[in-house]
């Protein structure tokens, strides 16, 4: 354990106190409600704890007024225009009006009451007469007296702080005529540690959710090691980050805090880092002592104390451990053509376009489209489907899409399963159609009569789709997957892509009336 040793600036708290000039309440006391017009002061006091011992820590008091009350340009405590407090706005204009406060601060010789709880007097830097609130700090035994506006700002350098969580406790005073009025009091705990405060990020391409440390096998997984160094204490220090990935593939030393990794195997591995700091600088304050810290990287031998050379440099430690599971994921997906689908009748409305894809990794579960104006900031369309198919060793599927008219598209794509999500874009240029086309085009092929006899067979097919499910011949290569509206899933092997006029080995959307 650390000797406590004196707090730069700080006194002790035997001193004495005027409690004629600075009241002390104890909680629950009933002049607590009658400290402030309009309601109760609330201060809210936060640090940038934890702090590496050696380092500078910064505590921060604010007071939240009650509700159409804030704190004016000139320090004074004025009701907010136009807010209503209950039911009605208040008639008055100031809650408090220190300004007009008697000779407040404008004798040319010291007042007594512009003195600190111990007597001291208050500084008069310029704009010293808009602070009206005398804030307590006291931690360790000891108290920091300092005037402020709403809100105080206190650092506290921690070389001599006892290691551990500590308390640090904050009263606020308002001036009066004669005397103070306390009007808050907080509290918080705050830790002063000898290990460096860290913590790790990790983050892969195609992850579905890097909260569970759940990874893809195949893909670098970025680890990215943050520091909580707020006061820049190791600034000047040189810092290694020692890496044990759990996979066998030995111990890496590194002077960079962020690295990638990839497993290539399935399982579960713990990871442990240890990250030194060569700490420059006298050696003052810098004593040997143990430290009763977690269990470290299995793989380290450093010890968890104060190394001190020659030189006064001191070694500091942090650890990081975790526990990864990897599993096989979707690595990767193309679009490798976009066709449109020619259909026996246009239809008015929108048109159709088979987007191919094909994918490495996983089988995926899922597809979904985000279809969006060319820019791909708006969205105009999202759909997604399931994938309830075996695709065996080969991922190819056709993705079949509607779209509303003629233009210029973007189009992303992702295919999911439970752990991974991986993403394509294109842009997709769909054609204008007409109507009457592609009958002119066959009965340009055909004879007369044979070509009544084809519009009588379509017109006769159309009306007897919509009474009667398509059904594709048992030995088609497609396989459909049916989905929500005007979208459909197909699965071709690469011989169903080399005839695309088949129109048996690539079946269309059984839920729009009228397509074969």
């Amino acid at each position: 354990m650390r000797e406590q040793n004196q707090l730069n600036g700080w006194s002790s708290d035997e001193n004495d106190w005027d409690e004629k000039l600075y009241p002390v309440w104890k909680r629950g006391d009933s002049r607590w409600k009658n400290s402030w017009k309009g309601g109760r002061v609330q201060a809210v006091l936060t640090s940038d704890s934890p702090a590496l011992v050696g380092s500078t820590i910064t505590f921060v008091v604010n007071l939240v007024f009650p509700r159409c009350q804030k704190e004016d340009a000139d320090g004074n405590i004025v009701y907010e225009r136009n807010c209503r407090n209950d039911t009605v706005p208040s008639p008055e204009l100031y809650v408090h009006n220190w300004t007009e406060d008697g000779d407040w601060g404008n004798s040319t010789s010291r007042d007594h009451r512009d003195v600190f709880p111990d007597g001291k007097p208050f500084p008069r830097p310029p704009g010293w007469k808009k602070w009206n609130f005398v804030y307590i700090f006291h931690t360790l035994g000891q108290y920091f007296q300092k005037l402020g506006r709403c809100s105080a700002r206190v650092s506290v350098n921690t070389a001599n702080v006892t290691l551990g969580p500590q308390l640090m406790e904050v009263t606020v005073y308002r001036r009066q005529k004669r005397a103070y009025v306390p009007i808050a009091r907080v509290k918080d705990i705050y830790v002063v540690t000898d290990q460096i405060p860290l913590f790790v990020t990790m983050s892969q391409k195609n992850d579905r959710n890097s909260s569970d440390e759940t990874f893809l096998k195949d893909i670098p997984i970025i680890f990215n090691v943050l520091i909580h160094d707020p006061s820049h204490f190791l600034n000047q220090s040189a810092i290694y980050y020692k890496w044990n990935f759990g996979d066998n593939t030995g111990l890496l030393v590194s002077n960079k805090s962020t690295l990638n990794h990839t497993y290539v195997l399935n399982g579960t591995f713990s990871l442990n880092l240890t990250v030194q700091a060569v700490v420059p600088g006298p050696s003052t304050y810098l004593k040997s002592y143990y430290s009763n810290s977690p269990v470290r990287a299995a793989d380290t031998a450093l010890e968890l104390r104060d190394v001190l050379d020659e030189n006064c440099q001191i070694n500091r430690y942090g650890y990081f451990k975790a526990t990864i599971t990897i599993v096989e994921g979707i690595l990767e997906v193309n679009i490798i053509q976009v066709r449109d689908v020619l259909v026996p009748a246009p239809q008015p409305g929108d048109s159709l376009m088979d987007l191919v894809v094909t994918c490495q990794g996983a089988t995926p579960t899922e597809v979904c489209t985000v279809i969006s104006e060319p820019t791909c900031w708006i969205a105009q369309n999202t759909v997604c489907d399931p994938v309830d198919v075996d695709l065996g060793d080969v991922c190819f599927l056709t993705v079949r899409r509607a779209f509303g008219g003629s233009g210029t598209y973007c189009v992303n794509l992702t295919l999911g399963d439970g752990a991974s999500l991986a993403l394509t874009s294109t842009l997709v240029s769909v054609p204008g159609r007409d109507p009457a086309s592609l009958l002119r085009v066959a009965c340009g092929a055909l004879v007369s009569a044979g070509c009544l006899t084809m519009s009588v067979t379509v017109i006769a097919l159309l009306v007897y789709g919509k009474h009667k499910e398509y059904k594709p011949i048992e030995n088609r290569t497609g396989i459909m997957v049916k989905g929500k509206k005007n979208l459909s899933v197909f699965f071709n092997h690469a011989k169903a892509m080399s005839f695309p006029g088949n129109q048996e080995k690539n079946p269309l959307l059984k839920d729009h009336p009228g397509i074969l």
